[in-house]
């Protein structure tokens, strides 16, 4: 089996041009390809994990990838999958997240001579002229044509401003770029960015002759039914200082039964024959498959330590043979605390009130012991294991 067979039957792959062609260059080893990031935050995300992973399988079976960072792209803002404008961000902000970026990306690319490259589009949409651009490029694209794209027909009835409308363009521009100073032939995003990647590709071939041998391939994204990277309202960070490595390893050992081979499928490294094992799982097994998860994906980021750290600590909640040693911990100067003070504390509930509210709901639990009384409170002397729901938790220490 060749990577892109490997690809399509991990599930990865939602649409392409040009298949007999691509299946032959990537399985041979000779694509150069690249995929966008858009750098709006100081982290890279759990969502990136299908990205960052494919160009880790492609790099492994010959392949040369390109980190685009988009430092450009990000001073205007993509509306794919938006309601409303993005926050615009400063040049420096946008520096200092591309700078985050690139020490987690080197975490699954191996870059060097000859080897992945990283790239900023600021480096050249930033010194672009607007008419040269107007007349080598805006020419090139029908504005009826960009209409009908997905990605500005769900915001144009709240509105879509100018700038937001130039991404599809900019976008192209990237890959017209790299297609002609780093040999870049192949592209790969998401499934929403169908209708810009498909600009990319027609630019080079209207600029370049229709023989242009650039080729696209979207991958399957949130949209096709998983929520990757998100839990309560926000986001799942690669980065140990926003969602620590136990805490990453609890969304991923959390996701839903009907989800977590697809999962394992599309960003873990384990062999097919093995993952094809899994697929007869059911009821109880899918447990065992979700530790299996968390645990290969807390370990591509974090390393192999954090991620048996992380598996001690669930199991220890959930019954298992492992340590609580390793769970996230909560101080407190007593060793008897009331329980509306622990959930505040740690975080599990906003305010007091809340923290009421769920224990007369029946979500708080201390020592696998149901609380019903507001006024509880609780001997820490010896730690204590405090629950909300089935998939938070905290154990509570004296300092």
């Amino acid at each position: 089996m060749g990577i892109y067979e490997e690809l399509k039957e991990r599930g990865l792959i939602a649409q392409v041009t040009d298949e007999p062609l691509i299946r032959e260059l990537v399985n041979s080893g000779k694509a150069t390809f690249y995929i966008g990031f858009d750098c709006t935050a100081d982290s890279l995300t759990a969502g990136h994990f299908m990205a960052l992973t494919l160009m880790k399988r492609l790099q492994m079976a010959g392949n040369k990838p390109i980190a685009l960072i988009g430092g450009g792209t990000t001073m205007i803002g993509d509306p794919s999958g938006r309601s409303d404008m993005r926050k615009m961000l400063t040049r420096e902000d946008i520096d200092h997240n591309a700078e985050c970026f690139k020490k987690q990306m080197s975490r699954f690319i191996e870059f060097g001579e000859g080897k992945a490259v990283m790239v900023n589009n600021a480096d050249w949409l930033l010194n672009l002229n607007y008419v040269d651009l107007l007349r080598e490029v805006g020419a090139c694209f029908s504005v009826n044509n960009m209409l009908r794209a997905e990605c500005y027909k769900q915001r144009m009835e709240k509105g879509l401003s100018f700038l937001e409308f130039n991404y599809m363009i900019m976008q192209s521009y990237d890959f017209y770029y790299l297609f002609k100073n780093y040999g870049c032939n192949l592209q790969f995003g998401g499934d929403d960015q169908w209708s810009n990647m498909l600009g990319g590709t027609e630019l080079i071939r209207r600029k370049l002759g229709k023989d242009a041998s650039a080729m696209t391939i979207t991958l399957l994204t949130d949209s096709n039914g998983m929520k990757m990277g998100k839990t309560a309202g926000n986001a799942v960070w690669l980065d140990a200082e926003k969602t620590p490595p136990y805490d990453f390893f609890q969304y991923w050992r959390n996701v839903a039964d009907a989800d977590v081979i697809k999962c394992i499928k599309m960003l873990t490294f384990l062999p097919l024959d093995e993952i094809r094992e899994m697929e007869k799982w059911e009821g109880s097994q899918l447990n065992k498959a979700k530790e299996i998860l968390a645990y290969e994906l807390t370990k591509l980021v974090h390393g192999e330590e954090e991620a048996q750290k992380a598996l001690e600590a669930a199991r220890a909640v959930f019954g298992g043979s492992g340590s609580s040693e390793n769970m996230p911990t909560v101080e407190f100067e007593t060793s008897e605390v009331s329980v509306i003070d622990a959930l505040v504390a740690a975080k599990l509930a906003p305010s007091r009130a809340e923290a009421r509210r769920l224990i007369q709901q029946g979500g708080v639990s201390v020592n696998d012991e149901k609380v019903t009384d507001i006024s509880k409170t609780v001997d820490i002397s010896g730690g204590a294991v405090l629950k909300k729901g089935k998939k938070q938790f905290v154990k509570l220490i004296v300092k």
